[in-house]
């Protein structure tokens, strides 16, 4: 099975702290590392432990941070068409606190790959069995959309309002303002449209509230959990899983990512 995402990369500087600070306030750091994220990045790696290829479309920094990210992800099993931007690489600030919730701060502008870049190999998207939309230009969502199974985060509405395509799946978290979707933002509507809750589950239109997976392990930090359930779904569908039970999949990538320090998706078996 070959999958892709097409989205962005963040160097994250993670730091595990007692508590995010408040205003004013100086917070002491108890462990500290560098790892490539960013939700493209985070997807893109689940779905390298999920299928036989994983395909990542995306713009990269012209320096050091940039090329360090292409090596990390390709290590972990990423198969790379990145453009090169001449921007700096976009970096986050990442705080984990004693109860595993993480606090982002994000530097420089997000690098988004371009659908008329000949740099990239979209033709191939044609090739591939389902594909997720996380950052972007219209035109790289308009090829994106020429894989039989194409999903998409929330978080690139304006852009997906722009293109005008038809989604077989919305996802976004319900806990966050900047994802929230409502019928009517897209036309046409997606096929299906899925709501997380964190540990409350989520809500599927149609079909109703879903139930989170257990967490198989620990609770280490829940950063990276949204991605990797996206990154779940867009694998699940493009198996050819029934909308129910691809959503249960989902939730057990998201759960599993609970389990590992940082950028950590799991492998789960369909």
């Amino acid at each position: 099975m070959k999958v892709a995402v097409v989205g962005h990369v963040e160097w994250i500087r993670f730091a595990r702290v007692e508590r995010a600070p408040a205003s004013g306030e100086i917070a002491h750091s108890t462990e500290d590392w560098e790892q490539a994220g960013g939700g493209g990045a985070v997807a893109a790696i689940q779905l390298a432990l999920l299928a036989d290829e994983a395909h990542f479309f995306t713009a990269l920094g012209d320096d050091e941070i940039g090329r360090r990210s292409r090596a990390e992800l390709e290590e972990r099993g990423v198969r790379v068409h990145a453009s090169v931007d001449p921007r700096p690489q976009r970096w986050a600030f990442t705080q984990i606190d004693e109860i595993g919730e993480r606090t982002i701060t994000t530097v420089g502008s997000k690098l988004r790959p371009r659908g008329h870049d000949e740099n990239l190999p979209w033709g191939d998207i044609a090739d591939m069995d389902a594909v997720l939309f996380i950052a972007g230009d219209v035109d790289a969502l308009v090829a994106a959309r020429r894989a039989p199974v194409l999903t998409a985060t929330t978080r690139e509405v304006e852009n997906l309002r722009r293109g005008a395509v038809q989604l077989d799946a919305l996802i976004g978290s319900g806990e966050d303002d900047a994802e929230r979707y409502h019928a009517g933002d897209l036309d046409p509507e997606p096929t299906l449209v899925v709501t997380t809750s964190g540990a409350l589950g989520g809500w599927m239109q149609p079909g109703g509230p879903f139930v989170a997976a257990p967490v198989p392990g620990p609770r280490v930090d829940a950063y990276g959990c949204g991605d990797s359930f996206m990154a779940g779904l867009t694998f699940a569908l493009g198996s050819g899983l029934e909308v129910h039970d691809a959503v249960a999949f989902a939730a057990r990538c998201g759960a599993a990512a609970l389990t590992g320090r940082g950028v950590a998706p799991q492998s789960i078996s369909l």
